[in-house]
């Protein structure tokens, strides 16, 4: 083993090896501003959703309307899967 670290000792560093720090750090730094436009975005568009939400739920407002009672004893509902449930 001593043998082979004093043969990688004699040889010369690659050039490309001195600029890998400097490639990661950049590499890191960009991907930190891509996280960062992207959690912006996403806000974005949850605060457009939210808003056209809200918007489309006060400007079209419809009257209320009370639900029909939903019983197995009921007229035929159309959420009835099959008319073997139908009680007529």
């Amino acid at each position: 083993m001593d043998n082979e670290l004093r043969i990688l000792n004699r040889i010369d560093l690659p050039a490309a090896l001195d600029a890998l720090d400097d490639r990661i750090m950049g590499a890191l730094a960009i991907r930190r501003r891509e996280a960062m436009a992207t959690r912006r975005l996403m806000a974005l568009a949850a605060f457009v959703s939210l808003g056209g939400g809200i918007v489309a739920g006060s400007v079209i407002s419809q009257p209320a309307v009370a639900a029909s009672p939903f019983t197995p004893f009921g007229p035929s509902s159309a959420l009835a899967p099959s008319t073997l449930l139908d009680v007529r």
